[in-house]
């Protein structure tokens, strides 16, 4: 059985802290504007909690983690540059996040045989398992898929309904992997977020209501 060491631990609660600060501080600024926003700072603790995620994945040995931030980190960097902060940034930090997820994932690709048998056999981890686990992360990310297409079609980072509904069948699907898993990071960090998803949806909804009575 695999043993986790605290340090690792300390690192998955970390990422999901930043991704739950960026949740409350949308809620937040949403409930204040009375109207879903999408403030820069949920996309620089995006960043920041993704970057803690992708390692905490890594050395956990867990695919499914390391597929769902590979799929959403980039759009997050680009929700940075859409909003005008990526120029802010200093050059050093910038290759540090472009480079990082690949850097990493090439290392892990050197020896093909050693990657399959730990993310791929991993008695920890049945088949099964990794590809609900899977399922699941690449469900959860396609909200960020979503509303990247919806954001470039408009010229702007927006935060859709869209966005909201797929974020909640994704975080019920990754709080059962992280269940099967007993992976207290996950869980912790999706439980969070069931009810800021449910708001952002009751305003969005209201928000339409609103406009379509004053057509």
């Amino acid at each position: 059985m695999q043993v986790t060491h605290f340090w690792i631990y300390a690192i998955g609660f970390t990422a999901q802290l930043f991704f739950s600060a960026r949740i409350l501080y949308q809620w937040i600024v949403t409930e204040k504007a009375k109207k879903v926003l999408s403030p820069p700072a949920f996309w620089i603790l995006s960043i920041l909690g993704s970057f803690l995620l992708f390692i905490y994945g890594v050395l956990r040995d867990d695919f499914a983690i390391i597929l769902g931030q590979y799929l959403s980190y980039y759009i997050y960097l680009w929700n940075l540059s859409m909003q005008g902060l990526w120029k802010k940034i200093a050059v050093i930090f910038k290759v540090l996040l472009l480079a990082t997820p690949i850097a990493v994932t090439v290392i892990m690709l050197r020896d093909l045989s050693v990657f399959t048998n730990t993310f791929f056999q991993n008695k920890d981890i049945p088949l099964w398992l990794l590809i609900f686990g899977s399922a699941g992360q690449i469900m959860f990310s396609l909200r960020f898929l979503y509303q990247f297409i919806y954001s470039a079609y408009r010229h702007e980072s927006t935060l859709p309904t869209g966005f909201w509904i797929i974020s909640l069948i994704g975080s019920f699907t990754i709080i059962a992997y992280a269940i099967f898993r007993l992976d207290p990071v996950l869980l912790l960090g999706q439980s969070f977020g069931f009810v800021a998803y449910i708001r952002n949806l009751t305003i969005g909804s209201k928000n339409k209501k609103l406009d379509l009575n004053e057509k």
